[in-house]
């Protein structure tokens, strides 16, 4: 785990990750990291035939994500630069274990762990939820013609297993706090007040174990 704040944001589709990675990166005057999503030219292909394509979709996320972080840990967090992520490449394995056929994800298993050996881990996780109804809204919201073919019930799934993982990952990850919030009673994109909150629970667990670099504004 790297000594300067690194933090990751995490939750199912469409909970506000990247809204709420870059309010963090503006308020703490971090690098912010931004996971590729549309440039991956299998994710529309994915929803219209998720069995087919699935295999493809992964391994193109898994090796873009590798590389982030590669460069992410060589050119800011080597340097003592702080990051805040909207993804955590652990990501990969919940969509991967759903999605993958059991031969497939053996193999898949294999390689994720081979690229993620000695890659930097976050000192602090945030983790967001909300109820099927308020994700499949959010995911309406911002319009993305790929997404329109998603159904209920894989997202529905999908946040399932995003409780399951989380779970866990609190029981093998005890060193890495977790903050928890519940995008059901906040609205950090629409309500200022709630950002504030989030971002006053974030300063002071940084402070409680990670030097924060950088200014507040």
């Amino acid at each position: 785990m790297v000594n300067v704040p690194f933090i990751t944001v995490e939750g199912p589709i469409g909970i506000g990750k990247t809204s709420l990675a870059k309010a963090i990166s503006e308020h703490f005057n971090y690098n912010l990291l931004k996971e590729i999503v549309d440039e991956n030219p299998f994710l529309e292909k994915f929803y219209q035939d998720i069995e087919e394509w699935s295999f493809q979709l992964e391994m193109f996320f898994l090796c873009n994500r590798y590389k982030q972080l590669e460069d992410v840990n060589s050119k800011f967090l080597s340097f003592d630069k702080p990051v805040v992520a909207d993804y955590h490449i652990f990501k990969n394995l919940i969509f991967a274990k759903r999605t993958l056929k059991d031969e497939q994800y053996i193999k898949y298993l294999k390689i994720f762990d081979i690229l993620t050996e000695g890659m930097p881990q976050p000192n602090l996780v945030i983790y967001i939820n909300a109820s099927l109804e308020t994700v499949m809204r959010r995911i309406k919201l911002r319009g993305r013609d790929f997404e329109k073919n998603i159904s209920s019930d894989y997202i529905k799934q999908l946040s399932s297993d995003y409780e399951t993982f989380m779970q866990n990952f609190t029981l093998t990850h005890p060193n890495i706090p977790v903050l928890q919030f519940n995008g059901d009673e906040l609205d950090f994109v629409k309500n200022p007040d709630d950002l504030t909150l989030i971002l006053e629970k974030i300063t002071t667990t940084l402070k409680e174990g990670v030097k924060i670099h950088g200014t507040s504004k």
